[in-house]
């Protein structure tokens, strides 16, 4: 096949609501998902408006990475990580996030983070917003069902910018933008209430997060003309159950609902598709003259995007659903599973990445990809992971031919949860993604210990073989 490039960003990536806990120290305020409890069975999270007795709130502890993200960092390195996708808690820097000053102690830790990771030859990757809305900004605006939100999101990002200009060169707006369709209160902070129309409410606000976001690529690229601003969302790999004309059709709608956003992102403009859309569902978008020119000034230099498994759609009505990142579909007779029933379909990434190079011709970054399993200590005290490292290996072989074999553009692959994290959706740490093994269970219990497991090696020789041992 060949070599991928010297320069490939090899790495791994987490969210910072996902491990660093200390929720409110150092002057940070309380976010979404500091008020988001996890369920008894770990099959939801439910959201408090404050925080309530008797609810166990996992990201007010997660796995601690505010105060050991020196080891952690270190066990990166030690890995020969090129590049650390994180993010940057926005309530850490603005706690209500609608202050004109920034809290100087969230500032500080970010700088600590990013100079721990420069100093050991690891180029941070920061997403700006991932999945902690403000929740001053809830109870005061109600998210980004207000315009408002634009404001504050952008002297938020601008500040970070101006601060970080000379640390960080890579950056993502929004964490999987277009999961506002699919959980609009973790992604967005928004709570749809009964008498709403869903849809009315959700692409006002996303397209208030589309405006911020051009606002925003467009100022970063003015402070630092190095600065690569990219757009990052969720892929949903979609087949068609069969080749019944209408579950094509079904396939095709399914994916336009997430390519409405990255088109806007890309492209700089509201596809005719898209138009037609909002006008056959009678969604009439508030909208200033401005944007317009906005959205074309603030186009993304890359697309990253999360890759877990392929979805299957149908045109039948009774059917039964597996599981999946965000979204439920038809189970695909053709693939194996997770420990979660998520499809495990390598391939499908390989297609992944051909139809959006083919679409957008900008590079690609491979942001999140994993396998989330149940990681049981073995009587020597280790983690035997191979089933990880096949899916791993499996999935990377994929890149690499679409990067070889088919001429595609990627810039680097980060391995989702590459320390083991809280769930987003469930708050729990049954399902482990890591190299690096965390000893807290779903309950918040455990030493933290960190150990590491045999995908830890592994993972070490790929990097060092630049792909080539695998």
């Amino acid at each position: 096949m060949g070599s991928l490039p010297d320069n490939f960003l090899w790495g791994g990536a987490v969210a910072a609501n996902q491990l660093e806990g200390a929720w409110d120290e150092d002057g940070k305020g309380p976010s979404t998902s500091d008020y988001t409890s996890a369920g008894s069975k770990y099959v939801k999270r439910e959201f408090t408006h404050g925080l309530k007795e008797g609810f166990y709130y996992p990201s007010h502890t997660a796995i601690d990475f505010y105060h050991t993200y020196r080891e952690d960092i270190a066990l990166f390195a030690e890995m020969g990580f090129k590049c650390f996708r994180t993010s940057i808690n926005w309530t850490r820097i603005f706690p209500k996030g609608d202050e004109l000053i920034p809290n100087e102690a969230g500032l500080a830790f970010y700088d600590r983070v990013f100079d721990e990771c420069l100093k050991l030859g690891i180029e941070p990757i920061v997403t700006l917003s991932h999945y902690e809305t403000p929740y001053g900004l809830v109870e005061k605006i109600d998210s980004w069902r207000s315009r408002k939100m634009i404001e504050h999101y952008v002297r938020y990002c601008e500040t970070v910018f101006m601060r970080y200009k000379h640390k960080v060169k890579y950056w993502m707006t929004f964490n999987e933008i277009n999961v506002i369709l699919l959980h609009p209160l973790m992604s967005a902070g928004i709570e749809i209430k009964e008498e709403e129309s869903f849809k009315e409410v959700i692409y006002q606000a996303a397209h208030h997060q589309l405006v911020a976001s051009a606002m925003v690529v467009d100022i970063g690229h003015m402070i630092n003309s190095e600065f690569k601003i990219g757009m990052m969302m969720l892929y949903p790999s979609f087949y068609a159950e069969s080749c019944k004309p209408q579950d094509q059709l079904n396939t095709q709608k399914a994916i336009d609902d997430h390519l409405y956003f990255s088109d806007v992102q890309v492209r700089g403009a509201y596809s005719e598709k898209a138009k037609a859309y909002l006008l056959m569902n009678k969604i009439y978008l508030k909208t200033l003259p401005q944007d317009d020119a906005l959205l074309k000034l603030g186009k993304v230099d890359f697309i990253g995007f999360s890759y877990y498994n392929s979805n299957v759609i149908t045109s039948r009505n009774e059917v039964e659903f597996t599981g999946g990142n965000m979204l439920n579909t038809v189970k695909n007779p053709y693939l194996n599973a997770s420990d979660w029933g998520w499809s495990i379909d390598p391939i499908g990434l390989r297609l992944a990445m051909n139809q959006l190079y083919d679409r957008y011709q900008i590079p690609l970054f491979i942001v999140e990809n994993g396998l989330g399993a149940v990681d049981v200590l073995s009587e020597d005290g280790k983690i035997h992971d191979d089933y990880r490292i096949q899916y791993l290996r499996e999935h990377i072989i994929a890149m690499k031919q679409a990067i070889l074999e088919d001429g595609i553009i990627c810039m680097g692959y980060t391995a989702w949860g590459c320390i083991d994290l809280i769930s987003a959706g469930t708050g729990e740490m049954m399902k482990r993604y890591g190299f690096i093994y965390v000893d807290r269970d779903s309950d918040g219990k455990g030493t933290l210990k960190r150990s590491k497991k045999d995908s830890f090696e592994w993972y070490k020789k790929v990097i060092s073989s630049n792909g080539e041992v695998l």
